[in-house]
């Protein structure tokens, strides 16, 4: 894929998104001696970044294939996503969500007008491909997707278009959907700019992937407040990633939490422990002097890590 690919995205995709606001602190300025620029995927339409991909994904479906409908494994937001997708063009959608997603997420993918089937953290992949056959429907993937990452590199062009000129670029990674589609834009129109992973340390497959050259396995039962970032990273994003030269920042339990709640007592914005790893990740990485833009990746989250 390519940064055309993202541009055609940015067009299919504008009238059922967001343009979601740059915000800023000048308290945090002041803190790191830069400039930090948050694009609030927070805000987007579903309370998360993955609004842009499914939607994309879904309306890059012909007619009949669209019909039998879609399927999806999900922690919660790339499943509601799909599920808002879906009632664009009015087609079926299942979504496979492991039995500890977060109730709030559960519901949403339900509002949505989905149907949820629950199965173990390790056994997602599988569940949705029995679903798959049994149903007839096209597996949307998470991060995998072509056209998904087309649609999530969207955030980043806007970002580019709403700001300008950046130093670095700080997204989170989980499958690395995100990361990968920011890279691209990145690598587009700031090649200059430094493109950075956040991610929990405890769910360190991308950094060591990245660093070694070799995609590495999961975290086997990862446990992270950052429930949206379970997955491990995948095969093209990797490859993606690798290409790009891009660089992971990982993060602690604690420098997550006190991100959300920077986001929420001084912003007085909801943001996910997910969502907040990238102002966890410019934290710890030491920005002095630079331009930093930050993709906040979703908001949806039920407040039990406070």
């Amino acid at each position: 894929m390519t940064f055309d690919d993202i541009v055609a995205a940015a067009e299919r995709i504008g009238p059922y998104v967001h343009r979601t606001p740059v915000m800023t602190s000048a308290t945090l300025d002041e803190e790191l001696g830069a400039s930090i620029l948050f694009k609030c995927e927070n805000l987007q339409k579903v309370g998360a970044f993955k609004a842009r991909g499914a939607v994309n994904a879904v309306l890059s479906l012909d007619g009949e294939t669209a019909a039998r409908g879609v399927v999806t494994h999900s922690s919660g937001n790339h499943g509601q996503a799909l599920a808002y997708a879906a009632s664009i063009r009015e087609i079926p959608c299942t979504v496979v969500m492991p039995d500890t997603a977060p109730q709030v997420k559960v519901d949403a993918v339900r509002g949505y007008g989905a149907d949820v089937v629950f199965c173990a953290q390790s056994e997602r992949e599988a569940t949705a491909q029995r679903v798959r056959s049994e149903l007839g429907a096209t597996i949307v993937h998470p991060f995998e997707d072509p056209a998904l990452i087309a649609g999530q590199g969207t955030a980043m062009l806007e970002l580019v278009e709403q700001m300008g000129d950046l130093d670095v670029v700080v997204a989170p990674v989980g499958g690395g959907g995100l990361l990968s589609g920011t890279a691209i834009t990145a690598a587009a129109l700031l090649p200059d700019a430094r493109v950075v992973g956040a991610e929990p340390e405890l769910v360190d497959d991308s950094y060591r992937s990245l660093v070694s050259g070799f995609r590495q396995p999961r975290v086997p039962r990862p446990a992270t407040l950052a429930d949206g970032l379970l997955t491990g990273i995948g095969a093209r994003p990797f490859r993606i990633l690798w290409e790009h030269q891009v660089q992971v920042v990982k993060v602690t339990e604690a420098q997550i939490v006190a991100a959300a709640k920077f986001f929420l007592e001084r912003m007085k914005l909801v943001v996910e422990p997910s969502g907040a790893t990238g102002l966890a990740a410019v934290r710890a990485m030491g920005v002095h002097g630079l331009r930093v833009g930050v993709i906040v990746s979703g908001g949806n989250t039920d407040f039990s890590w406070l």
